[in-house]
Formats: structure tokens, sequence, C-alpha cells
């Protein structure tokens, strides 16, 4: 997989570089600004499987160079990288299109396996950082996908034939599980289920 990661902090970048390649099969390239990020994205032969920008570097302006990197890369994932971790900002990343929300605190392990998936072609954003989104009324906060997914665990479904049913890859599937049981306020898939037929929520 080729990657690369585009941070103003020298020693990070080695850092993330050397974690990766070695865990093997990553090529990792590294620039310190906005403009080097964009300058690498239209060089690179072939492309990117996934591209990782700090939040805070040289010339992002904020969400902006999110957006200009997601235009350069033609559909390819690209991720945002922050040494905060506030959820307001996470959501707004999904909400722009990017593949995922790194925070800089993320465990080396975690951080390799979040990069893996996201060049992978799916969506990551820690767990810690989703919250019950209940109204008075007592909603769910589930999105339409979360609902579909938990169709699928009412049903006695496994991963496997949930991700099936839906096209999906079933890692992916297993982390709508994990959100789906911390908006639900379940202990585990069988507890998630039960409170979606008690609330009629499928």
């Amino acid at each position: 997989m080729r990657i690369l990661i585009a941070d103003d902090h020298e020693l990070l970048r080695d850092v993330l570089r050397s974690y990766l390649e070695a865990e093997g099969g990553f090529a990792v390239d590294t620039v310190a600004d906005l403009p080097q990020a964009l300058a690498a994205i239209a060089a690179a032969t072939p492309p990117y499987d996934l591209v990782v920008l700090d939040f805070g570097m040289p010339g992002m302006d904020g969400y902006a160079g999110l957006e200009k990197a997601l235009a350069a890369s033609f559909g390819r994932p690209v991720a945002l990288m922050s040494g905060l971790a506030p959820h307001d900002v996470a959501e707004r990343v999904l909400a722009c299109g990017a593949a995922g929300y790194l925070p800089k605190t993320l465990p080396a392990r975690s951080l390799v396996n979040a990069i893996r998936f996201m060049a992978a072609g799916e969506t990551y954003m820690p767990i810690d950082l989703h919250r019950p989104a209940r109204s008075p009324a007592g909603e769910s906060g589930l999105s339409p996908r979360e609902r579909q997914v938990l169709a699928g665990l009412c049903a006695g479904q496994a991963n496997k034939e949930i991700a099936r049913d839906l096209d999906l890859r079933e890692p992916t599937i297993k982390l709508h599980v994990k959100l789906i049981c911390r908006k639900l306020g379940a202990k585990n898939r069988t507890q998630a289920a039960m409170i979606a037929r008690e609330r009629a929520l499928v």
C-alpha cells in the first residue's frame, strides 16, 4: 500500500513511517505542508492508497485543505489527523467525505490498523468519539445504515451474513455493531437487539 503522510512535525512523520514500514506492505512518503501534499498527490504513479493530512499544518486553512486534497485524489481515500479530538470536528471530517479521523493520541498498533483499514476503502473514527445522540423524545440517534445492521442483529444474523446482504465488508459491520451498542447503551449485540425490539427501532 502506498501512503502519504503530511504533517509539519518531522519527528511525528518519521515515527509514523517507521511504524508502518516495520509492519511490512507499506510504502510511505512524507511531506511537511498542504502544497507539498497536493503536489505529491498529483505526481503519484500509481496513486496513493491513502493520504493522511495533519489538521493544523501550514496551508490547511481548516476544512478547505481537506476538500482540496479530496478533489485532487479523485476518489482515493484521504484522512485527517490531529492532536485534538473534539467530537464535532471528527463528525464534520467524515461529513466532508474523508476516510476517517485519527487522533494523534492513538496507540501505535491502533494507528497502523486504522491506516490499513482506511487504505482498504473503509471509514474509521475511534469508538470513543461516537456519543449517544438521544433526543428528549428518546430517539436512538442511529444512522440509516446502522438501522439496517441492527435489523440484521434482530434477525439473528452473523456479521458475515449482514455484510453479504448489505454488500459491505465484514470489518465494517463489526464497527457498526460497536457503534450501535454504544449508542443504545447495550453491552453486546444480543442486548442491542433486545433494546431495538423494546423501542421498536426496526
